[in-house]
């Protein structure tokens, strides 16, 4: 997409029955990049996260902890789904909750849109339903149940018993839409992402839609249906309209034009909400689909899929604390291939901080700002005539940042990470070869030590720019070393622009320190 334009991106709210687990964290820092790369790049960007606080879930976890759902759900948003942000060092432009007034009020207006448009109707329901995904399930969503389940029907993701529920509810006419979907997906091919995940939405959707239930009239934890307050709306049905109530849906129609649509980041298991009943709502309403909707893959441990009801969630601090916020930034948006599930080990972890963040990157600032430090006495040599080696590293500079960059725009942050460390492996190579300490002992070669430690200079601030929106802290450090001015206010479509500071100032240590113990205790 071009510089300039429009980059609003949304992460799935999270539901506020437990706290946050490093598969939340994975969602929040995949946006995050993404974000801080289009910002840094000119676009407009804006990043919003949030909670989702409403629901029979909330309800019963709100109970079985003696406090009311409202006081559950702020003790849990104050004591650990903010601090998350904090923890890998989110930017996000906007944090919303289900239970804000904004949020509250701009579902009741949608929802009268609709009733009025003629798209809502009541019926009964008969179904199962799953409290853990707050969804009715179709048949060949259940599985039979095993251990102290076993002879009963199980939600496949829960592996928990689905309840049977009937009620008089009211219906969205989903159905209405099922031929508008599947022209959307032929007709925009990328509008669901990455392509196994539209496969799947394309086949559940050719299957056939049923009209969707959208109120409960069994509990009382939610919106209420703004002409029978006897219902309330259903949660996803709420939740889903966080993405335009944030951004002035029906009270600020200039912020709402400025911003929608979004690219929707979401975990492939609440892919078909978002790649389904949101663009049909959306249809209903008269309003213009997301741009795209990318289904990531799963956080696997132990080969599982990452869940607290199944003991084998891990906290994001139990990494921050012994490898920082850079690393698991770093590490997770390399490890694993966006879109694809990936498995975390703690070796593979401390495997990568040390050889490639430590002794790769870090190493590498280190040893080019000591030797302009101790021959040039920290002012920045001025390159004489350029060598074969000296053009290569420009030219890797560019292509570089040019891959990164369109890598980016597909969703590909792995890639686009991997592009970038080309680079770093690039002027580690360079140096090797080269021998600057060697150069230096030869006065007669003090013009070659000049360019050689300018162009390593030049090649290690492009690295800091491309890496900033991956590991902003230790960037931000080594560009306060090497640069002049803000470091985000630096194009990182045009990172090989940038301009140093006279001279480097020595780093205080190294922006990877050793780690002596790799795994915290259990």
């Amino acid at each position: 997409m071009p510089a300039g334009d429009s980059f609003f991106i949304a992460t799935p709210i999270f539901y506020v029955n437990d706290v946050p687990h490093i598969g939340h964290a994975y969602t929040e820092v995949a946006a995050d990049v993404l974000a801080r790369w289009h910002r840094q790049r000119g676009d407009d960007a804006w990043l919003l996260t949030g909670t989702d606080e409403h629901g029979q879930k909330i309800l019963r976890t709100a109970t079985s902890n003696g406090v009311t759902p409202q006081e559950w759900a702020d003790k849990l948003v104050t004591e650990a789904w903010k601090p998350l942000l904090e923890t890998v060092d989110i930017r996000n432009d906007d944090f919303i909750r289900t239970t804000d007034a904004r949020h509250e009020k701009g579902v009741q207006t949608f929802l009268q849109k609709l009733y009025d448009d003629g798209f809502i109707y009541q019926g009964e329901f008969e179904g199962f339903y799953c409290v853990g995904c707050e969804e009715y399930k179709q048949p060949g969503d259940l599985v039979d149940g095993t251990g102290p389940f076993e002879g009963q029907q199980v939600c496949a993701i829960h592996s928990k018993p689905v309840e049977l529920l009937q009620e008089s509810n009211y219906f969205f006419r989903m159905s209405d839409f099922e031929q508008r979907l599947l022209d959307l997906y032929e007709q925009q091919p990328d509008f669901v992402q990455p392509e196994t995940v539209r496969n799947e939405i394309v086949q559940f959707v050719r299957s056939g839609l049923r009209d969707l239930s959208i109120s409960r009239q069994s509990f009382d934890w939610g919106v209420k249906v703004p002409w029978d307050e006897k219902h309330v709306v259903y949660v996803w049905f709420d939740a889903l309209l966080n993405y335009i109530t944030a951004i002035g849906y029906g009270v600020d129609d200039d912020e709402f034009a400025r911003r929608w649509p979004a690219v929707q980041l979401v975990g492939k298991d609440i892919a078909r909400f978002h790649a389904v009943i949101w663009p049909a709502m959306l249809m209903a309403a008269g309003l213009p689909v997301p741009k795209n909707v990318f289904g990531h893959g799963w956080l696997l441990v132990g080969g599982e899929k990452m869940s607290k009801s199944k003991l084998t969630g891990i906290a994001p601090q139990q990494i921050t604390d012994v490898f920082g916020s850079d690393a698991f930034r770093y590490y997770f948006m390399r490890a694993i291939t966006f879109g694809q599930d990936g498995n975390f080990s703690w070796e593979d972890i401390s495997a990568r901080y040390q050889a490639e963040l430590a002794n790769g990157f870090g190493n590498l600032a280190s040893r080019v700002i000591a030797m302009i430090t101790r021959y040039f006495d920290g002012t920045v040599p001025v390159a004489g005539e350029l060598a074969d080696a000296d053009l290569a590293i420009r030219e890797t500079e560019l292509r570089v940042t040019a891959a990164a960059d369109a890598a980016i725009d597909r969703f590909a942050i792995n890639e686009a990470l991997s592009s970038i460390w080309e680079l770093v492996d690039a002027l580690n190579g360079y140096i090797t070869e080269q021998e600057p300490w060697a150069l230096a002992k030869d006065e007669a070669k003090r013009e070659r030590l000049a360019t050689v430690l300018a162009t390593a200079l030049r090649g290690l601030g492009t690295l800091t720019v491309l890496l900033s929106p991956f590991i902003p802290t230790a960037t931000t450090t080594l560009w306060a070393s090497i640069g002049q001015g803000e470091l985000t206010s630096q194009p990182v479509d045009r990172a090989a622009e940038w301009s140093s500071a006279p001279s480097v100032v020595p780093l205080a240590a190294g922006l990877f320190p050793r780690i002596e113990q790799p795994e915290p205790a259990a």
